[in-house]
């Protein structure tokens, strides 16, 4: 196949997963196997892709919270957006300044997707008599930044599963509520992301092949969009188990795969 091929496929991939609570980062890691290698600041670019989905999708909410922080209510949930995203950014600073790095062997992500199937079950089991709530708590705010700081360290655990079911976790037990509130604090966050990762590429001076980051970035944000908008009307009267599942067969095939050598 042709790069430019390679490139479409991972943008899809990519628009497909970020959201879903199956890991974006450890379906890439397993597709670059087979598509090729890419590097840090595209892989980033076109999650940022998928998070530009959310903006457009959520653009009157946000609207609404940037200009309306006169009323209480807008002011306590924004805050406490900021807060998280806070969180996230302390910890992935301090995490990065200890050289923790993603690892690049499938192992840990057949691990971490299995791990994360066997969570959403029990989680959805745990909350499933509770009262749906939909106050976002400063207990909340907190566990959703360490939830994202969690995922960045491990790939396969998904970003949006570990924010969402954080959230849950710590009493916002509204699926709905708790998938708006994680993907709200995605923006800033996976935005901040790039920005970083491109500030190191353009003081490394190492060459990066913007054309293919452009298409991924642009398949990405088309695909997530739809995704987004299909997964926001699902969770108001699903649970999430369905993704559960998805992640043990998903990880049992892994070890088939690294068992066959089809993998590493």
């Amino acid at each position: 196949m042709s790069d430019t091929v390679n490139v479409v496929l991972l943008g899809i991939i990519e628009g497909i997963t970020e959201f879903l609570p199956i890991s974006s980062t450890g379906h890439l890691l397993i597709a670059e196997q087979w598509l090729g290698a890419r590097s840090a600041l595209f892989n980033v670019a076109i999650q940022a892709g998928a998070i530009l989905a959310v903006v457009l999708i959520f653009w009157r909410r946000i609207l609404e919270l940037l200009t309306q922080l006169g009323n209480a209510e807008n002011r306590d949930y924004f805050i406490k957006l900021a807060f998280a995203t806070g969180v996230t950014l302390v910890g992935g600073f301090i995490a990065t300044k200890l050289g923790v790095k993603l690892p690049e062997s499938v192992v840990p992500v057949a691990i971490a997707v299995i791990v994360g199937g066997i969570a959403i079950l029990a989680i959805e089991k745990f909350i499933e008599h509770r009262p749906h709530l939909v106050v976002v708590t400063w207990q909340v705010a907190f566990w959703v930044g360490a939830g994202q700081i969690l995922a960045g360290v491990f790939p396969g655990t998904s970003r949006s599963a570990a924010a969402i079911f954080a959230a849950m976790l710590a009493g916002l037990t509204s699926r709905p509520a708790a998938t708006e509130f994680a993907f709200l604090v995605g923006i800033p966050t996976m935005f901040a992301a790039t920005a970083y990762e491109y500030l190191k590429t353009r003081d490394s001076g190492v060459a990066e092949d913007w054309n293919a980051l452009t298409i991924g970035f642009l398949v990405s944000g088309v695909v997530a969009f739809a995704v987004v908008k299909w997964l926001l009307r699902y969770v108001q009267t699903h649970r999430f188990t369905v993704f559960a599942w998805y992640r043990l067969v998903l990880g049992v095939v892994l070890f088939g795969l690294l068992a066959l050598g089809q993998v590493r």
